[in-house]
């Protein structure tokens, strides 16, 4: 029925191409050119930040030896790179606003734990809601202060989650840390995390980079759809954020970095992975169904719109490299290594795919957040806290330049048919 009223299942065309729905200027993903004759072909994987390529953003801020998230943050909100003064007041202002109100970590989280991290997320932004003196007015000024407050927040609701979590349903010590105004968002989460509050230098950066690929991808994701669609009813900034972690809860969407572990996690169990004639069986056997979930899936590899390379799987490789090595973890890494590249050739035996198959971002951002020592509960909230800077330029910018509800149209199929009776059926 779908073909027969051509339908694009999924908001996809048949070569699996997204439908346009909107119009965006917070990101762009490039992944095909044309040749001289005007075919379509592939091309390395592209992404773009209000126009900049995500690739010379993360030179830029590494070149300097400083963080790059909050640059990142600042730069998708306001559609330009910020001075120096503009850069320093923007993270003054977060230090401001890194803070939850009296009493709402004991009595929003601590006082009724749950068991799924993105679940707690949700319910607490919803419940910040009743502390916001001026929660319904979407007027620019406003959204833009209630979006800042949770970029700066998002980090603490996570991680005192997971600790609530921890202590009540684990019987683990429970330990609260307050955030350090001199920290920035990668560095205070690894404080407020770890009972002793320690890091590296390396390990900072790490999870300051991951947090800059993940800040955003393209308008046509399903969270970022999602706070579209939700803001484009007029409802409120907590409403329509909530409604895009609902999205991202969705092993679809944001826990896919969690498979790729536990797939990696039962090939050490089932096989000597130093043997790359046992790895390369099991990746088909993953295929076959006869391996790890049955799912006939190997995890991380391959995505929808990137075909040859992914750039953030790209920029993540080098990096969590050199983490591998200062952990002592490098022949994990070179085990990731030899599945990276002997997974698209398998899958394209296997599947007769043509399209080009590549390493996405899932596939490392599991292995340099198990190496940073955080809990795979916490994986998917940490995407989270670094797509919550996506979702709020979106909201804006569909709070400015539309006016209008989203609403999609459904054909029905069903045939009408007569109401009998109660005494009749």
């Amino acid at each position: 029925m779908y073909a027969e009223h051509d339908v694009k299942r999924g908001l996809r065309d048949i070569n699996g191409n997204g439908v346009v729905a909107g119009l965006t200027e917070v990101s762009r993903i490039k992944a095909k050119d044309k040749d001289e004759q005007g075919n379509v072909i592939p091309c390395e994987g592209q992404l773009y930040y209000r126009g900049i390529n995500v690739r010379d953003i993360v030179k830029g801020f590494v070149a300097d030896n400083r963080p790059g998230f909050e640059e990142t943050v600042y730069l998708l909100l306001f559609s330009k790179l910020p001075t120096k003064d503009e850069l320093d007041r923007f993270c003054e202002q977060l230090s401001v606003y890194r803070s939850l109100p009296p009493s709402f970590v004991r009595d929003m989280i601590l006082k009724a734990p749950g068991k799924d991290m993105m679940n707690i997320l949700s319910r607490s932004v919803l419940a910040l809601y009743a502390y916001d003196e001026n929660p319904d007015d979407i007027s620019t000024p406003n959204v833009l202060r209630q979006c800042l407050q949770l970029i700066a927040e998002f980090p603490l609701l996570a991680v005192y989650g997971y600790q609530s979590f921890q202590h009540y349903h684990n019987g683990q010590s429970l330990f609260i840390h307050h955030p350090k105004k001199e920290l920035n968002t990668a560095e205070n989460l690894l404080y407020i995390l770890r009972e002793d509050g320690q890091y590296t230098p390396l390990e900072a950066k790490l999870l300051d980079l991951a947090l800059v690929l993940h800040a955003e991808h393209g308008g046509g994701n399903n969270s970022t759809f999602t706070t579209h669609v939700v803001t484009s009813s007029g409802t409120d900034t907590y409403s329509a954020i909530s409604a895009a972690l609902g999205s991202l809860k969705g092993p679809r969407h944001g826990g896919a970095n969690i498979k790729v572990m536990q797939m990696f996690d039962d090939m050490k169990a089932s096989i000597d992975t130093k043997d790359m004639d046992a790895v390369k069986d099991y990746l088909v056997r993953l295929l076959d169904k006869q391996a790890f979930d049955n799912a006939g899936l190997i995890y991380g590899m391959g995505h929808a719109v990137y075909s040859l390379s992914d750039p953030r799987a790209d920029i993540l490789r080098y990096y969590a490299e050199q983490l591998s090595i200062e952990k002592g973890l490098h022949d994990e890494f070179e085990l990731y290594r030899s599945v990276e590249k002997m997974a698209p050739e398998i899958i394209a035996e296997k599947r007769k795919m043509y399209k080009g198959v590549s390493a996405n971002v899932d596939f490392y951002s599991g292995m340099v957040y198990k190496m940073l020592g955080l809990p795979y509960e916490l994986f998917t909230p940490i995407f989270a806290v670094a797509r919550i800077a996506g979702w709020s330029a979106h909201r804006m910018e569909e709070i400015q330049n539309t006016g209008k509800i989203i609403r999609p149209a459904y054909i029905n199929v069903k045939e009408e048919t007569e109401y009998v009776p109660l005494k009749d059926r």
